[in-house]
């Protein structure tokens, strides 16, 4: 069960998150230690060779899996990436992509996950993220 409503997140990105308007987010799950994003397709994520450029791939990477700590500890607004990993594995049409974020550790401090990253039409991933974030000590 997520300890945030799809409100209480989309209410926390539109007033603390000023970086994730351009991407337009759209939230479709939020569980126990995971969450599920999607970035509508914009033509100004593409880049020459006409696939998705690997920025807007890692902002979705990364805004799913603050989705999913959030998820899991509630509303910290504090809670911030200290490191993300991706490989991308193969160039994704133009359309929506999806990143299905899970935690695979939760501590008191840290919380590890991967996301991995396919388009809406296609189940094969197109890209794999690592990450961490540093959750504050005082939630």
């Amino acid at each position: 069960m997520s300890q945030i409503t799809f409100e209480q997140l989309e209410t926390l990105t539109r007033e603390q998150l000023p970086f994730a308007k351009p991407y337009n987010f759209i939230v479709e799950y939020l569980g126990d230690r995971e969450a599920r994003v999607r970035l509508p397709a914009n033509g100004a994520f593409l880049r020459p060779g006409g696939t998705i450029s690997g920025p807007a791939m890692m902002a979705l990477a990364d805004y799913a899996m603050y989705a999913a700590v959030l998820a899991s500890i509630g509303p910290v607004e504090l809670a911030v990436t200290t490191n993300l990993n991706i490989n991308f594995l193969q160039k994704p049409a133009p359309g929506d992509l999806i990143a299905d974020a899970r935690l695979i550790k939760l501590g008191k401090r840290l919380a590890v996950g991967d996301v991995p990253i396919h388009t809406i039409e296609d189940p094969t991933m197109v890209a794999h993220v690592t990450a961490t974030y540093s959750i504050p000590p005082h939630r």
